[in-house]
């Protein structure tokens, strides 16, 4: 699962963290996904996030550094996964120290981990980020140094899966040029995909979401296959737990 949580900030007013967390975590933990990504994670949403569900644990930190700013956390089931090895990188001309790249807006990150499935031991590669709002050049050349350090990681040709907010719909040059190099869940699931086609809700519970900006993305080869693929958009009392639905997926990998 990806899922753009939307940081905490006093003026979403009804719409703000305290408002939704409960309901946010009751529905990660009612879906269960085995690994999940966030974006937008204010060092205290993710302190919430770990609390009230205690059987994962997780890895990355802020874009600002450590505890500090947005982070793109991957949560994992701590009884079914274990780090193998993880990391967190800038997307930037200097990704390997706190930074701004190109046009953007503010500092972006992408965090990883090689995750090891404790029961038969296969090994999976997930990257997590969210290109920045603004910049296009940020927005493109961030995808393109993620892509160059999965394939420097990578040598052993595990299985990949690149996910979050891209702020990027289908149509976008980035985005087309990916779907070269990596499968979108959403277009190779097997069973048809369910809910609404947007993921980018902005809180208007009355209005239809048609804005695609989140993804998950898997390695080309035949290493790993889709199930299932979900855009998931509960509600509660006319309400959303956050202003981006998230993308919840089952797969198969070898």
């Amino acid at each position: 699962m990806t899922y753009n949580i939307r940081l905490d900030i006093a003026s979403d007013g009804e719409n703000d963290w305290t408002h939704r967390k409960d309901f946010f975590n009751a529905q990660i933990q009612f879906y269960a996904p085995d690994i999940f990504g966030v974006q937008e994670a204010k060092p205290n949403q993710v302190l919430d996030i770990s609390t009230a569900l205690p059987k994962y644990g997780y890895v990355g930190i802020g874009r600002e550094g450590v505890g500090k700013g947005e982070a793109s956390n991957i949560f994992y089931d701590k009884e079914k996964f274990k780090v193998i090895k993880s990391n967190t990188f800038w997307l930037s001309e200097t990704p390997d120290s706190i930074s701004i790249g190109w046009d953007a807006a503010y500092n972006r990150i992408c965090t990883y981990a090689l995750l090891q499935n404790k029961q038969n031991n296969k090994l999976i590669w997930v990257f997590n980020t969210h290109l920045d709002h603004v910049g296009e050049q940020a927005r493109t050349k961030g995808l393109e140094l993620i892509l160059s350090r999965i394939e420097k990681l990578n040598s052993n040709k595990y299985p990949v899966i690149l996910m979050g907010d891209f702020n990027s719909e289908p149509t976008t040059d980035r985005i087309v040029s990916l779907k070269n190099k990596m499968n979108d869940a959403r277009t190779i699931s097997k069973e048809k995909p369910f809910g609404p086609y947007g993921t980018f809700n902005n809180f208007k519970y009355n209005e239809p979401t048609t804005l695609l900006i989140d993804y998950i993305f898997l390695s080309i080869n035949k290493t790993i296959t889709v199930n299932k693929y979900a855009v998931l958009s509960d509600a509660k009392d006319l309400k959303y737990p956050s202003d981006h639905f998230p993308v919840f997926v089952e797969v198969n990998y070898k």
